[in-house]
């Protein structure tokens, strides 16, 4: 895959598990360009949302599915629930293998970093060292950049439980894997993160 998206629902009180058969059928629709890879509802963080990771193989794809998204009267079948929709696309990093569905972790934490001008590629390069040795105390679903809005990066870690989380967090820092060396220098203080569940529709789990 060559591309993401990022499609960030913002719902009514306890509508994810209600919602969850619907964006599963939206994004299985006979026009659907797009791979629905996760789907999440945040357990800590700004609540009442829903993250919805898909994947493309060509620039084409996602805009065909974008288009097809911003023309629906009932976009991921969540009209009814829905108060706000953001998408957001993206480009993997350049050594990131593809996402592919399974079980990872009961909770995922998805987090945004805005950059500095001109650090995108430094910090790729910086990634492209620690991912490998960081990825030896728990996987990395996916590093990934903005390519619309701010220049920013969003990278995705399944866990097994918050306390696991915790745990390699510390481990990874006190042996010295992560941050990768000279990346928080082109970071600038916007800097957000959000754990999700994944709900029963989610392929990655």
């Amino acid at each position: 895959m060559q591309r993401y998206e990022i499609a960030t629902l913002t719902t009514t009180l306890g509508a994810a598990p209600k919602a969850a058969p619907a964006i599963e059928a939206f994004c299985r629709e006979s026009g659907a360009t797009g791979r629905l890879l996760g789907c999440w509802a945040s357990d800590i963080g700004l609540l009442n949302q829903i993250y919805i990771l898909r994947g493309y193989d060509s620039d084409a794809d996602l805009l065909a599915e974008r288009e097809r998204t911003l023309l629906s009267a009932n976009p991921f079948g969540s009209a009814e629930w829905l108060r706000e929709m953001v998408l957001d696309s993206y480009i993997p990093f350049p050594f990131m293998p593809p996402v592919e569905p399974g079980d990872y972790g009961a909770v995922y934490e998805i987090r945004t970093y805005v950059l500095k001008t001109g650090g995108l590629g430094p910090t790729i390069e910086a990634w492209k060292a620690a991912v490998p040795p960081r990825s030896t105390f728990s996987p990395l679903t996916i590093a990934m950049y903005a390519i619309d809005g701010v220049p920013r990066i969003t990278h995705i870690w399944p866990y097994k439980s918050l306390n696991d989380r915790g745990i390699i967090r510390a481990d990874s820092v006190a042996k010295g894997a992560w941050p990768p060396k000279g990346g928080p220098d082109w970071l600038t203080p916007d800097m957000r993160s959000v754990i999700g569940l994944p709900l029963a529709v989610s392929p990655l789990r």
